[in-house]
């Protein structure tokens, strides 16, 4: 996997946002709640977990929990560990391209450091190739780590086009609906992951749980993408925490790393992970 909407329609939303009755009056502005915990040397812990579903039993699964860094401009580093696991079909068809050991490796824990242009990746599907006193393979020109599959609230204008098309909002939940067409026009990491599907839109469904600070507790979105050989369904839901933990993330030591460029075929071409 590799890694505007018109101004008017977000003030709008954030308007009405602001007008709602009682819990919402108390709820801080969201989009400035984000922006004012963007301070290098702090992050947030994020716990997620998400599936991919191309039909016919063939899906994947995704967990993922760690740290994310931020500074003025929003997410810049992370420091995570993911796992994926195969359904039966989906192991099957892997293993149509690629041997059964290749396949396995494809499912073990994968920790990620992630400087925002480079990722250094160390676990089992990097072990066996890696000669004795190294731990790390660096993949240059990589992008950060997502905290959620389908919406990444990170990007404030996300945050604020999910904000506009909310369908609903009561005890401190907002519900929305939107189409991935517009939802790509204002994020970059959807539309590079997804595409921007604007003759064929999808349709992507969330819920968004506040602090009453204005910052995101929890996340839960769906997305129904249409695609010629049927329908891509993709489910993620992220529990955010600690939004101002002070921590700086540091990057192995340059002993500890061989960059992805040293080693042949026995190592994934991409580097592996949800930012890639």
């Amino acid at each position: 996997m590799k890694r505007t909407i018109a101004g008017i329609v977000v003030a709008t939303g954030l308007a009405q946002l602001a007008a709602a009755p009682a819990q919402a009056a108390s709820l801080a502005d969201p989009i400035k709640a984000l922006k004012a915990v963007w301070t290098r040397g702090k992050a947030v812990n994020v716990v997620s977990t998400s599936k991919v579903d191309h039909g016919r039993g063939v899906s994947l699964t995704v967990a993922m929990d760690g740290t994310l860094g931020y500074g003025p401009a929003g997410e810049a580093a992370a420091d995570v560990s993911e796992t994926t696991q195969y359904s039966g079909n989906m192991a099957a068809l892997a293993r149509k391209g690629s041997d059964a050991d290749t396949v396995a490796l494809e499912q073990t824990p994968v920790r990620i450091i992630s400087s925002g242009h480079d990722d250094y990746i160390s676990g089992p599907v990097v072990d066996h190739a890696l000669p004795r006193g190294t731990t790390w393979v660096r993949y240059s020109r990589t992008g950060l780590p997502t905290s959620n599959l389908v919406v990444e609230i990170l990007e404030s204008d996300t945050l604020k086009t999910l904000l506009a098309h909310r369908t609903s909002y009561r005890d401190g939940v907002l519900k929305g609906t939107i189409k991935t067409d517009k939802l790509a026009k204002v994020s970059r990491r959807f539309a590079e992951r997804y595409g921007a599907s604007a003759k064929n839109p999808g349709t992507v469904t969330y819920a968004i749980w506040f602090s009453r600070t204005g910052l995101v507790q929890r996340l839960s979105a769906s997305a129904v993408l249409p695609r010629k050989d049927g329908t891509l369904r993709i489910q993620s839901e992220t529990r955010f925490a600690d939004w101002e933990r002070e921590i700086t993330i540091p990057l192995p030591l340059e002993g500890d790393v061989l960059d992805r460029g040293q080693f042949g075929d026995e190592l994934p071409r991409e580097a592996p992970g949800t930012g890639n």
